[in-house]
């Protein structure tokens, strides 16, 4: 990739906005809520900015063409499936969660079934998310390797640092005005990539002439089982995942809780098509670049240069702002869920410190296995990671939300246990034999359905 003056003057401006952002953000964190919960004072717009910027990443962009470059329209499950979580959040979930006054799922599954739900949660829950964060560098390692003519080891090193800054620089606060930032770039570089890739190809019959209707334009090309799979995943992911259900809880009121939610549901669901359209049109017409490249390459060589620049911009955002948010998502839920259980933390600034070193830990690790994964395709990372957290945190989480007090705690237990584990057994064991999310879903749904009997029962 050859980037011309006009590149970087675009790309200067987009990270130029970032740091000013992240220097604003800064000053409002003072304590370890302002740090993970914004001091519970976000807005519609907060909220929104909070989970686009998490959930609008690598995969959602990058991975979503890589994909659609290889198999067609099945790439878009991935931000279809986030758009009807979000739509379920908003209307079903956002009310009871906000209204509880906690800050992590862990601690809501705690007040339901027992101080050691919390630990349980926070670990299953943790693993699934630490599999997304690989997904997200995984889309910015190669870019920056591709920009600056980098080893991956010089890339990574990068991606590290830039991440660990995203996150000290205004935590929430920080992921939620960049994220509303980042939307904007995102909605208009995609925006008019998707246009360009639309004219070039020549509209709906230049698709259908230059590529035959299966797989290329079967949502479900790669098998029922597998897209439908890979859509469950995702929603009982995202209805499980701290990072997006802590901007619910950051936010200032219910109204505002659902509006963001709702908000984030309704820009999330079209990206995904703008990505899949620029991934067949590079399909079309360079079927010999590496799948990876396929949007990047695009806003280089067929946006204005400015635009382009700004559109990498709004990419590597895309990637190292999701990986920043997850990585957030997880050190609020380890610190408070098990670090506090075995460390002296003091709430305020304690705590924010060993937040913050948590912060340094999962990012280093993600790296690492990030390092060695290179060349693996994004969205596979990103379906295992919300089928791990959902296996296990989905249904016990939904059965507190609409009948809390129904199921007995040890039951509860082996359903978070259960689900988890057999799903992670199922794909190292199994792995061509189906997706693991549903034996999974299968015994989490059985333990839970033996103790709302005995519930019933009184034993």
């Amino acid at each position: 990739m050859q980037l011309f003056w006009g590149h970087w003057l675009g790309l200067a401006v987009a990270l130029s906005c970032v740091a000013v952002l992240g220097a604003v953000a800064s000053r409002k964190v003072k304590t370890a809520d302002d740090f993970t919960l914004a001091g519970k004072a976000s807005g519609v717009t907060m909220v929104a900015g909070t989970i686009i910027g998490t959930i609008v990443g690598g995969a959602a962009t990058i991975g979503t063409a890589q994909l659609a470059f290889k198999v067609g329209l099945a790439a878009w499950w991935f931000t279809l499936g986030c758009g009807l979580a979000l739509l379920l959040l908003g209307f079903f979930y956002a009310k009871p969660l906000r209204d509880s006054g906690l800050a992590t799922v862990p601690e809501f599954l705690v007040v339901n079934y027992g101080k050691e739900a919390g630990p349980l949660c926070s670990l299953t829950s943790s693993a699934g998310i630490f599999f997304s964060l690989v997904a997200n560098l995984l889309s910015a390692v190669p870019l920056i390797m591709a920009l600056l003519h980098l080893s991956s080891m010089q890339a990574a090193g990068l991606v590290l640092i830039f991440t660990l800054l995203y996150v000290f620089l205004g935590g929430v606060w920080g992921t939620g005005l960049v994220g509303v930032f980042k939307t904007v770039l995102i909605i208009a570089s995609l925006g008019t990539a998707g246009v360009i890739a639309w004219q070039g190809v020549g509209g709906a019959s230049g698709l259908t002439g230059s590529l035959p209707s299966g797989p290329w334009f079967d949502l479900f090309g790669r098998g029922w089982s597998v897209d439908v799979g890979s859509a469950l995943s995702v929603v009982v992911g995202v209805l499980s995942t701290q990072t997006y259900i802590q901007a619910v809880y950051g936010a200032k009121d219910v109204r505002a809780a659902r509006g963001g939610v709702l908000l984030a549901a309704a820009i999330t669901l079209p990206i995904g098509l703008l990505g899949v359209l620029v991934g067949l049109f590079m399909r079309v017409h360079h079927p010999d670049i590496v799948p990876i490249d396929a949007l990047p390459l695009f806003v280089l060589r067929y946006l204005p240069d400015w635009l382009g620049g700004l559109a990498i911009g709004a990419l590597l955002l895309a990637s190292i702002g999701s990986a920043a948010g997850l990585i957030l998502g997880m050190a609020t839920m380890l610190t408070r869920d098990i670090a506090a259980r075995v460390l002296p933390i003091r709430p305020g600034y304690s705590e924010l410190r060993v937040t913050r070193v948590i912060v340094f830990v999962v990012a280093f690790s993600a790296v690492a296995v990030t390092m060695a994964n290179l060349g693996s395709l994004v969205l596979d990372w990103n379906y295992l990671s919300m089928g791990l957290r959902g296996a296990g945190t989905f249904l016990p989480l939904s059965a507190a939300v609409f009948v809390p007090g129904r199921i007995k705690s040890r039951w509860a237990m082996l359903a978070i246990a259960g689900g988890a584990l057999t799903s992670l057994a199922w794909k190292l064991i199994l792995p061509e034999s189906g997706d693991p999310l549903y034996p999974g879903l299968l015994v989490s749904a059985v333990m839970l359905l033996a103790g709302w009997r005995r519930g019933q029962k009184g034993t």
